[in-house]
């Protein structure tokens, strides 16, 4: 019996996916092998990745002259390889909201120092809150401006670019890692350089990294990099200059249809809008039993994490749940307490019996 699943990553898959991977996974639509044990640059896997990128184009309405490429390394690699691929010679501003954000930052300097530049952070507040646009200083010849979307450990979230503030200049390409809230809702991809995402959360399985990068950007890398790690080469190739993570990329092709299905990104939207209004108001009228800390205007619909009253409590409240058959509560250990990941696949019953559940819990304890 399958339970629902709260994890941040690897996350929750939609049933109908993994139901549709059971029956193809042994033999492809007559293939007599499954998509696991095909070559890469076959016929037929080369029509499942095109595949693919069409229905994802068709999603997120991507433009021709963005490049998508389906790498390896999860997000945390790009936090090098971007700034090996666009900063050309330059500098590049970044922005600071959270554990995700901060790596990259970290990362950037470690290979390039003081050419990557913390332009803006929320430390101050803990992370509550996203940077106030006043205390941003932006480089307006900056190579691009990096930010995290949404924070999948602090729980905070970017809604619209103009909580920004300043730091969306006109000739300054948007950097944004969406590893967890992409294809949540729409955007305009139009308005980002680069877009990338770890795989487990919102895609599919673990071991795919989407990259959507402008094309103009591609062709600066560094030549003392691995051409592995050059988007134009990867370009050129269709992602497959190595073998590509195949199978993944394929659950992430079903994953895309599934969304197509349910009414594409704007349909998927208002549900996890619905999703993350029934959880934060249970949260917000329990009289402080329960309490999550980050700005209204800034919760993650994706991420919601929350604190007990008491402390003592946790514990009880994390075998409970799991016995409840709602698995992987236990907040991350940087900021403690609970976090539900809702992501796209987590339906909103799943919402409803976590809701009912810790009415429960604080009806027994409260």
């Amino acid at each position: 019996m399958r339970h629902w699943n709260f994890a941040a990553g690897p996350a929750t898959i939609p049933l109908a996916v993994l139901e549709q991977v059971r029956e193809e996974l042994p033999d492809w639509h007559g293939a007599g092998c499954g998509v696991m044990e095909m070559s890469h640059r076959g016929k037929i896997y080369t029509g499942i990745y095109e595949q693919v990128v069409a229905d994802l184009r068709k999603l997120m309405d991507i433009p021709e002259d963005y490049a998508i490429l389906f790498l390896q390394g999860g997000a945390t690699l790009q936090f090098s390889q971007i700034p090996m691929n666009i900063l050309d010679g330059g500098s590049a501003d970044y922005l600071t909201t959270g554990a995700w954000s901060e790596k990259a930052v970290k990362a950037g300097q470690r290979l390039y120092g003081d050419a990557i530049r913390e332009a803006g952070t929320s430390a101050a507040s803990a992370f509550t809150r996203l940077v106030d646009p006043a205390t941003m200083t932006l480089n307006p010849k900056a190579k691009y401006l990096h930010f995290c979307s949404n924070e999948t450990i602090g729980g905070v979230e970017v809604f619209d670019l103009k909580q920004l503030g300043g730091a969306v200049q006109k000739d300054v390409p948007l950097v944004a890692d969406m590893s967890s809230n992409i294809l949540s809702r729409p955007i305009n991809v139009r308005d980002y350089g680069l877009i990338y995402a770890g795989a487990q959360k919102n895609i599919g399985p673990a071991g795919v990294t989407l990259v959507i990068v402008r094309k103009d950007l591609l062709g600066k890398a560094s030549k003392a990099i691995p051409a592995l790690m050059d988007y134009a080469e990867q370009e050129k190739n269709t992602s497959m200059l190595n073998t590509p993570p195949t199978f993944g990329i394929y659950m992430s092709g079903l994953v895309f249809q599934w969304l197509l299905k349910q009414g594409g990104l704007p349909a998927i939207a208002k549900i996890n809008e619905a999703k993350a209004e029934l959880l934060y108001k249970t949260i917000d009228g329990s009289g402080g039993f329960y309490t999550n800390n980050i700005a209204t205007d800034c919760r993650s619909q994706m991420n919601v994490p929350f604190t007990l009253k008491d402390k003592a409590l946790d514990p009880i409240f994390l075998e409970e749940s799991d016995k409840a058959g709602l698995l992987a509560l236990k907040g991350h250990k940087l900021v403690g307490g609970m976090r539900a990941s809702i992501y796209n696949a987590m339906p909103l019953a799943g919402v409803q019996a976590l809701v009912a559940f810790m009415n429960d819990f604080m009806r027994r304890h409260g």
